[in-house]
């Protein structure tokens, strides 16, 4: 028998060496609306990529890498 699970998409993001894990507040939202939606909470995602998705875990997971402090 087949079975077929979705999988929980998450967020983490970096801030000062602590792996912070953000909820999906809505699976309808882009990554990048997800990224707007936290940026109010966390400024220093305003200028964030993101990265992914990777699938670990039985999880969908995306991160947000925060371009502060790189060059080029």
């Amino acid at each position: 028998m087949l079975v077929a699970n979705s999988l929980e998409r998450v967020f983490y993001f970096d801030d000062n060496g602590q792996d912070i894990k953000l909820s999906d507040p809505d699976n309808r939202l882009s990554p990048e609306a997800v990224l707007n939606f936290y940026s109010n909470t966390y400024p220093i995602l305003t200028t964030a990529k993101i990265d992914g998705p990777e699938i670990s875990n039985d999880e969908v997971q995306y991160r947000f890498a925060s371009t502060i402090g790189t060059k080029g």
